[in-house]
């Protein structure tokens, strides 16, 4: 009997080690690697309006998350993005941006700095958490400063990790095709 408990243990511990290599599992909370699908959401505009990842299926989506609406360097990178977006749309791409802030706080920061792209709500940090940019500043919860460029087919194709705002969008004009 206990020959058969080893033998049977033995088998489940490589099926799990096999189930584990079939399926890249990631953690809670982990930033996806490249060649992953991206994490599906949907997240309500500066408008209210809900945007979804999968509307946007057979475009570049450039995915940005930062720190907090209306501060130096989110404010920086914004301008960015908006001075960029005809570059950007010519190579079949759209920016989305996300904090934690409200939708309110996003559509007083678009109005002020004139930004027509979509910034994302996301104040239950779901997907702030689902792409692994999570953190904490001074007590406060944030989004730390990454991007995500997903390519038409909803797979991750680059990241950037601790941007720096003033070349984010020169970054991933650079990295479209």
């Amino acid at each position: 009997m206990s020959k058969f408990l080893l033998v049977s243990l033995a088998v489940a511990v490589v099926a799990v080690v096999a189930a584990t290599q079939l399926f890249k599992v990631r953690a809670q909370g982990a930033m996806p690697a490249v060649g992953e699908v991206a994490p599906a959401f949907t997240l309500p505009s500066q408008d209210g309006t809900p945007i979804s990842l999968e509307q946007y299926r057979g475009k570049w989506v450039v995915l940005y998350f930062y720190p907090k609406d209306m501060t130096p360097g989110c404010t920086i990178e914004a301008h960015k993005f908006q001075n960029a977006l005809p570059q950007l749309e010519a190579k079949n791409a759209v920016v989305l941006g996300v904090s934690v802030d409200t939708a309110a706080s996003h559509k007083q920061f678009c109005a002020k700095d004139g930004l027509t792209f979509h910034l994302l709500a996301d104040p239950e940090h779901k997907v702030v958490s689902a792409y692994g940019s999570l953190a904490s500043f001074a007590g406060f919860t944030i989004a730390n400063r990454n991007t995500f460029l997903i390519d038409p087919q909803g797979k991750i194709a680059k990241v950037w990790v601790k941007v720096n705002p003033a070349h984010a969008a020169t970054d991933v004009l650079a990295a479209l095709p």
